[in-house]
This record gives structure tokens, sequence and C-alpha cells, in this order.
């Protein structure tokens, strides 16, 4: 599951804009024009992570993180801040208030990706359950999948020979964790090796099942070998 995130900014182009980057790496986000209707939609669904404007009519975004960290619900959710003051004594005031990340506009958008999954890596990750099953493979079966993946990469020659039917679009980081699934590697050896989270490694690799179908690391390096996805 993707990380969530809210975007509270009065700046419908920028908002858009920053919007439908963090949707294209990977990220769920909601939307927000002002702090109040930010505040809202925590109130409905608590995101893992807030970027909000600092400039903004009525409830400006100091005034916004008092709140939130005046709150015990909110009080450890990551806030990045963005907005065009970039003095030493704004950006002084917001790590006062409690921001974790002051981004000054204009940005480069790899650099908020960036901002953001570094905040995120240093989040606990909760166990997620379904009924009484933990979704998280246990290490027994991932080590029996490992195992079965280096005996696919056995087979690679024979098996590339097969036919490929169609073809996936795949991102440029999708891509990287596919080869890196296919060299037998774990969630954390990969994390380790594109230098992010273990969280956004799983989510790619969740995004890989839903693009080929498959269910399994083990199904994902066959269908991937069958294909000619895996380089």
């Amino acid at each position: 599951m993707s990380a969530q995130l809210l975007l509270v900014d009065d700046e419908p182009g920028l908002r858009e804009a920053v919007k439908d980057y963090l949707q294209e790496s990977g990220f769920s986000v909601q939307v927000a024009s002002n702090a109040r209707e930010g505040w809202e939609l925590m109130e409905q669904n608590t995101p893992d992570l807030v970027i909000s404007d600092v400039m903004m009519p009525q409830v400006d975004g100091y005034q916004f993180l008092k709140q939130l960290r005046e709150d015990p619900r909110f009080q450890a959710l990551p806030v990045v801040f963005l907005t065009a003051k970039g003095m030493t004594g704004d950006r002084i005031q917001g790590y006062q208030a409690g921001v974790d990340a002051y981004l000054p506009k204009p940005f480069d958008p790899d650099e908020l990706v960036a901002i953001v999954e570094n905040l995120l890596s240093r989040r606990p990750v909760k166990p997620t359950f379904t009924g009484e099953d933990n979704e998280t493979p246990d290490i027994a079966e991932l080590a029996n999948q490992i195992a079965q993946i280096k005996a696919l990469l056995t087979q690679r020659s024979a098996i590339a020979q097969s036919p490929a039917p169609f073809k996936i679009d795949l991102t440029p980081r999708e891509q990287s964790v596919l080869n890196l699934v296919a060299e037998g590697l774990m969630n954390k050896e990969i994390a380790r090796r594109l230098e992010t989270s273990v969280r956004n490694v799983e989510k790619y690799v969740s995004r890989l099942f839903s693009k080929t179908g498959t269910n399994s690391r083990t199904e994902l390096v066959r269908f991937a070998l069958e294909h000619g996805l895996a380089k």
C-alpha cells in the first residue's frame, strides 16, 4: 500500500503540479486549498505525511503546524513546508514550530520526493493484518521464494527464449526494483542498493505484482524472465 500524503497549498497550479508528480512517484495524494480544508481531511483519514505551504490566507502554515503539534494524534506526523520565503529567520521559525523539512520555492520536485521518502523511512512501519493472517510474509516464506528465484535464474537462458506476447510499461524505478528482485535480493538489500526505504521498495514490488498479475516474488521473476523484462 502506497504512503498517503496530504498537500495543502492555496495556489491551484502548483498544487496540481506537485500532486501529479508525487502520484507519478508512487504516492497517494489528497489535496486541500487551505489549512481548514486540510484539517477536515486529516480528521477523516490521517495521512503518513503532510506537505504545506506557509503563506496562506486566514490560517497560515505556522498556525496549521501549531494545531497539528497540539493534537496527540498528529504530534509525530512528518511535516514539510513549501514556501516562497527563504530567509534564515523564516526557516528557524519553521523548525522551532516543529516542521521536519523546509523547502523554499522554486524547488526541484525530485528533491521534494527525496525529502518525503527520507522522512517516511524514519517512521516505524506498523504490521498490517487481514483477519488473523499478517500480510507481511514471514522469513521462512521469503527464504523459500528467494531459493525458488535462484533456481529460476539457473534456467534463465531457456526461459528467456520464450516469446514475449506483450510489453508492460515500467517506470525507471520499477525496472530497477524488478532487476534486483530478479537477482534474488530481499527488500532490505534492494533498499540499501537503491538508497531508499524498505517501505518504498515494498510499494514498488506491490506495483510490479499488480502490473504483471503475479502474487509472489517467484511468480514475478518467472514472468519477468519469460517476457524479457528483467535485465
